[in-house]
């Protein structure tokens, strides 16, 4: 069974950074397209970040290109969004997604706040 779990999201000042984990269960990361979307009150889910299986590159949202870094840890079938240089637009509810055959998986979010 296919499980995403994130977590990390909180409350920082503008500028500073976080890192949100994803823990994923009943697949393997390290073989599977993995994303970062997230949803802020009143606007559409919008994609943030992406990484490809085994190598396949990363890509980014252009208004989070040179802030956020996705990665993984095959090791603890884990995937990351480290988001530095934060800013009060970043907040939202970011959600953790991937693809199994067509069925798309989501987890239940973690609030980022940036607030002063």
């Amino acid at each position: 069974q296919v499980q995403l779990v994130e977590s990390g999201g909180g409350l920082v000042q503008p500028g500073g950074s976080l890192r949100l984990s994803c823990q994923a269960s009943g697949f393997t990361v390290s073989m599977a397209a993995m994303s970062w979307y997230r949803q802020a009150p009143g606007k559409e889910r919008e994609l943030v970040a992406f990484i490809g299986s085994a190598g396949t590159g990363t890509n980014y949202a252009d208004s989070v290109k040179g802030r956020f870094t996705i990665s993984r840890d095959n090791g603890k079938n884990t995937v990351y969004l480290q988001m530095n240089s934060l800013k009060p637009e970043d907040t939202a509810v970011y959600y953790c997604n991937t693809i199994r055959g067509i069925s798309p998986y989501w987890g239940e979010g973690t609030q980022v706040t940036v607030s002063s």
